[in-house]
């Protein structure tokens, strides 16, 4: 069973012609393991030297020095080290880390994380703080709100406050509050998509990318409304659907106007990544979302999308 047709045919009218074949051929081949040193419990040189001398290929990562990539076939090798049980290295995919990167919260900063769990971006979030500040991580369902709450206390994150409530309304509870939102929003997922496994796809349909859609309107609202003037978003999804990205980033802009505004990414990664789409099925989208980035398939990270906003007002 291969990847749904109907995919195949949209991804080939949004990635570059150039780069269609190689993307495709990420769902297909074995990926990388992606992951970081965890700098709330150890130190980078410490645990790269031990990485090595244990005989793992360690492939740093140029635009984020915590960061590193292993060959598919050190995966469980990895997950059962000493490292990864005490917690001292997090397991990510690459491109999970870069919302985070870009949101780059300040020490004292009031941050919060609008859909949280499992708590691999909060606990980055908190690492980039370590401690000076505060992080507000809320998540909806309660079995991923508990899977949060041990996540972040095990690998040292434990000052966190974690908050069960639906995303899509806390702007009444905080409006104004913080001075950065991540808001990795529910999505269709096609990112994670795998060739090999029918069930990374098997609910997947045009019907799902319209529910998250509706979904994500109401969630980067109430980012939008939580928070401070002067303050920032990240917007961030691990799908390619314009209707999931460009089109929810379009939607803001309409409803909040001037009040916002989408600025350029301010961390240069690779090749990689590519400008966001201009028009879908005919429909040109605001320049201004022309700032937004897709980051394409590749053996070493999962197909994202990300956008930062300031809120003017």
């Amino acid at each position: 069973m291969g990847l749904p047709e109907l995919f195949l045919q949209r991804l080939s009218h949004l990635l570059p012609p150039e780069r269609y074949d190689e993307c495709v051929r990420a769902f297909h081949e074995p990926p990388a393991v992606g992951a970081r040193v965890n700098t709330l419990l150890a130190e980078r040189e410490a645990v790269f030297c031990g990485l090595r001398e244990t005989g793992f290929s360690l492939h740093p990562v140029p635009w984020y020095t915590d960061a590193f990539w292993l060959p598919p076939e050190q995966r469980e090798a990895l997950l059962a080290s000493e490292w990864v049980q005490r917690a001292l290295v997090y397991v990510q995919n690459l491109s999970s880390m870069i919302p985070p990167l870009v949101l780059a919260p300040q020490a004292g900063e009031q941050v919060l994380d609008l859909c949280a769990a499992p708590g691999g971006k909060t606990l980055l979030l908190a690492a980039l703080m370590q401690g000076s500040g505060e992080i507000v991580a809320v998540e909806a369902v309660r079995a991923r709100f508990f899977k949060l709450r041990e996540n972040l206390l095990r690998h040292g994150a434990g000052w966190v406050q974690t908050v069960q409530a639906e995303g899509e309304w806390v702007w009444k509870r905080w409006g104004g509050r913080f001075d950065a939102v991540l808001l990795d929003a529910p999505c269709s997922s096609e990112g994670r998509f795998r060739a090999d496994d029918p069930a990374t796809f098997r609910y997947w349909s045009l019907k799902k990318i319209a529910d998250m859609t509706r979904k994500q309107k109401s969630l980067l609202y109430s980012a939008v409304r939580c928070l401070k003037p002067g303050g920032r978003l990240v917007y961030c999804t691990c799908t390619f659907a314009p209707e999931e990205n460009e089109g929810v980033i379009a939607h803001a802009l309409k409803k909040f106007g001037e009040a916002i505004e989408v600025l350029p990414l301010p961390l240069e990664v690779d090749e990689g990544i590519v400008p966001a789409l201009s028009e879908w099925e005919g429909r040109p989208f605001p320049e201004a979302v022309c700032h937004a980035r897709r980051i394409l398939p590749s053996p070493q990270r999962e197909g994202f999308f990300l956008c930062l906003i300031r809120k003017r007002e």
